[in-house]
């Protein structure tokens, strides 16, 4: 009899044991797995950082024309870039936007580019949805973003209604008549912005890094998985001694 007068159960089958084990040592490998995947991505994610870091403190170079188009890709976002053109007067798109500004407009106007294509430029963050485009050529150096299609999260872009929530380029330039246009945006740097107009070098740079305590966590859960092996393992014991000793 156990103590308080319960009846001891039974020891378990090894069956039931084998059974137990299996689970126990599929779930701590698992765990180990999701912890040693966490810890991989922390190296990738400060890799990205360290090559982010290095675009942002790089000469501007040309962005990537026609020919190029096909292979830009995340390896080109943040990428310093400088170009000349002139902007198509009447072809803005205002993007919702919340900055350290406050809520307000992403002003994008296509500039025609002197190698004769198109690229939508961010020109910075208005108020109130309206920044007429300087006449004549201007000169824009800022950062390389790829396109964001679709919309923001539970708001979705609609070009009907000429409401926009993200900067999808290819939504952008199929509502406003845009042909050969570059599959990318430039964010204008503060120096692009001419005094009253929108304000440029708004671009946030910033990446989660929480990889290291999602990795703890995992080692956690699977070390604790071992504790519950233990604290079994040594019941079973206690039972099969005692049904020895009856």
């Amino acid at each position: 009899m156990a103590s308080g007068g319960a009846p001891e159960r039974p020891p378990r089958s090894p069956a039931t044991l084998i059974l137990l084990g299996s689970v126990a040592a599929l779930l701590f490998a698992a765990l180990i797995a999701l912890g040693i995947w966490q810890v991989e991505r922390r190296a990738w994610k400060h890799a990205l950082i360290a090559q982010v870091d290095a675009r942002l403190h790089a000469a501007p170079v040309a962005p990537p024309g026609p020919a190029e188009w096909p292979r830009v890709t995340a390896q080109d976002a943040y990428r310093r870039v400088a170009l000349t053109g002139t902007y198509l007067p009447g072809r803005e798109t205002f993007v919702k936007a919340v900055t350290e500004r406050g809520p307000g407009y992403w002003a994008l106007s296509p500039l025609v580019t002197d190698r004769g294509f198109v690229v939508l430029v961010n020109r910075g963050f208005v108020a109130r949805a309206a920044a007429p485009v300087p006449p004549g050529p201007v000169r824009v150096a800022g950062l390389l973003r790829l396109s964001e299609p679709g919309g923001a999260f539970l708001r979705k872009n609609d070009p009907a209604g000429n409401h926009w929530f993200s900067r999808d380029v290819a939504a952008i330039a199929q509502a406003r008549h845009l042909n050969r246009i570059a599959p990318y945006f430039v964010d204008a740097d503060a120096a692009s912005s001419p005094p009253g107009g929108p304000v440029g070098g708004l671009t946030v740079v910033a990446f989660s890094d929480n990889h290291w305590i999602y990795a703890l966590t995992w080692f956690g859960l699977a070390l604790l998985v071992v504790i519950g092996v233990g604290i079994v393992a040594r019941e079973e014991r206690r039972v099969r001694r005692a049904a020895a000793g009856r």
